[in-house]
Formats: C-alpha cells, sequence, structure tokens
C-alpha cells in the first residue's frame, strides 16, 4: 500500500480520494474548502489543511483542478508541490486542462526531477463514485507502469496514450465526439417525434440501426428509454454542461494552434455557450436536447 496525496476534494476528488482510502492506501487530503476536508476525514481519509503536510511522506500525489493554471501554480509555483514533495514521488493530474499545459507543467516537473503523468478521466461523478472511471494517460511508460495498479483502484480502465499531453488529447477528442453525437442523437429524436414517432419507438429501431452509438444507448439525451440516463433525471449531473463548455474550449484553442479545421466543434463551443448563458450550465451536457427541443436563436452570437 501507499502512501497517496490527493489535492482537490471537490465533486470528482472526494470520491476518488475515497476509493483510495477503501483500498486501504494512507490518504492525505487537501482542499481549499474546510466542509470537503471534513467530510473527508468522516470517510477515513487524513485530511490537511495546509499542502505541505499533505505531500511531504507521499509516495504519489494525485490532482484534480479545473484549469491549467491551477496546475501550473499548485505545482510549480513558490510553497506548491516541488517544493515539499520527497524525492521519487510520482505526480498524478487528473484534472482536464489540454496539452499545452500538461507539457509545460510536465517539463517543469522533469527539470525539478520528478515523474508527471496526464491522466485526465471519462465516467463523470457517477463513475467516481462507482470507482468505474477511465484514465487516459500521458507520460512516460514506465511513470505508466507504476501508476496503472493504483488507478485501477479508482477505475476499471487505464489506457496509455503515450507521450506527455497525450492523454489530454485523446480526452479531449473524446469529449468533442460526445458532444457532436449527442447532438445529433437529440436533434434526430425531437424531429422524429415531431413527425409522429415516439421517443421509446425511435430508441428501440435506432438501436438496432446504422446510428446506434454509445451516447444513445449508455447516455440518451432524450428522457425515457434509458431511465438511468441524466435526461431521465431531470439532467441532474452528471457531468455539467458548464464543464463539457470548458473542455470544447479546449478543443477549440488545441486544433487553432496546429491548424486543425474543426466546424463541428465550433458549432458545438456556440451551442454549449448558449445553454450556459441560458441557465443550463449546472445541468448535465445532455441538456442539449432539452434545449433543441425548446428552440435556438441563431449560434452566431456565441462564436
Amino acid at each position: 500500500m501507499s502512501n497517496i496525496a490527493f489535492i482537490g476534494l471537490g465533486n470528482m476528488g472526494l470520491p476518488m480520494a475515497t476509493n483510495l482510502v477503501l483500498a486501504g492506501h494512507t490518504v492525505s487530503g487537501f482542499d481549499i474548502s474546510d466542509r470537503a476536508l471534513a467530510v473527508f476525514r468522516a470517510k477515513g481519509g487524513n485530511s490537511r489543511k495546509a499542502l505541505s503536510e499533505a505531500v511531504a511522506s507521499a509516495d504519489i500525489v494525485i490532482s484534480v483542478v479545473r484549469s491549467g493554471g491551477e496546475v501550473m501554480s499548485l505545482y510549480c509555483d513558490e510553497g506548491g508541490v516541488l517544493e515539499f514533495a520527497p524525492p521519487g514521488a510520482l505526480l498524478i493530474d487528473c484534472s482536464t486542462i489540454g496539452p499545452q499545459w500538461a507539457r509545460a507543467v510536465e517539463a517543469k516537473v522533469s527539470q525539478a526531477g520528478f515523474q508527471m503523468l496526464d491522466a485526465p478521466v471519462a465516467g463523470g461523478q457517477a463513475g467516481a463514485e462507482a470507482a468505474k472511471l477511465t484514465f487516459i494517460v500521458g507520460g512516460e511508460r514506465e511513470a505508466f507502469d507504476r501508476a496503472e495498479s493504483v488507478l485501477l483502484q479508482m477505475g476499471t480502465k487505464v489506457l496509455y496514450a503515450g507521450a506527455s499531453g497525450n492523454g489530454q488529447i485523446a480526452k479531449l477528442c473524446n469529449n468533442l465526439i460526445a458532444c457532436v453525437s449527442s447532438a445529433a442523437v437529440s436533434e434526430a429524436f425531437i424531429l422524429g417525434k415531431k413527425l409522429g414517432v415516439e421517443y421509446q419507438t425511435m430508441y428501440d429501431i435506432i438501436t438496432q440501426s446504422t446510428g446506434q452509438c454509445w451516447t444513445l444507448t449508455h447516455n440518451c439525451p432524450v428522457p425515457g428509454p434509458v431511465p438511468t440516463a441524466p435526461s431521465s433525471r431531470g439532467y441532474m449531473p452528471g457531468f455539467a454542461a458548464d464543464l463539457m463548455l470548458k473542455d470544447l474550449q479546449l478543443v477549440a484553442s488545441a486544433a487553432e494552434e496546429v491548424g486543425a479545421s474543426s466546424p463541428f466543434g465550433a458549432k458545438a463551443v456556440a451551442l454549449y455557450r448558449h445553454l450556459s448563458s441560458s441557465g443550463h450550465g449546472a445541468h448535465d451536457w445532455t441538456v442539449v436536447s432539452k434545449v433543441l427541443e425548446e428552440g435556438l436563436p441563431s449560434l452566431e452570437q456565441y462564436d
């Protein structure tokens, strides 16, 4: 068993850290929220009010925060992880921050003599709670091999994407597909219903036809056909639309950097900006179907 420092005890980090406690690790959690620290303590974790206390004896440091700037500051600023982590500690960031940030942080970490993995996750809050996340990992293969068994105690799949930053790239491309797919499924189902075919009938037919896809069968964006989907539970997240917008903006930034054409990605950004500005940002990202059903304004204003 390992001594693990877990930084960021939010909707994703708290259940992830808790699953490591349940697996028998000694886990020291750090968060700026006193409430999060109290909840983690109640679940058997060691809550630390100072970052230095959390990482001082850690074999592995895992973080889940919101942005690339936060990751850079957390690890590399004065008073950050690099200042307090013991030699040989493995650093794993599970935030979704884009390849540019991941590679910039890894370069500084490497210069300081540490190995770091970017390991963004798929599966949302439900996956985190059930220890059924998928980790998409970039970094040195040696570091991946060292991390794999620990990551599998928070998930069911750990996929190696290659060099530093590649985990971010694969995660963002996955989310682009998921968003565009969800919008297309929503559009088709709403059209079918307006023309006289109910959602369940559409589902029964399309799941046996060429339109069948993961978004439809596992996370159906219209209510009814999949009772466990957020759409059938009032679009309670899940994974919030505002967080998906953040990821789509990272997709757009990465595409622009390499000159890649991304017309569907651009429309997805505009669509999710509309979701956010119209009060749906805290709903699950599949709320796109509800917004399409209500009718959209011109999206050009959100480009």
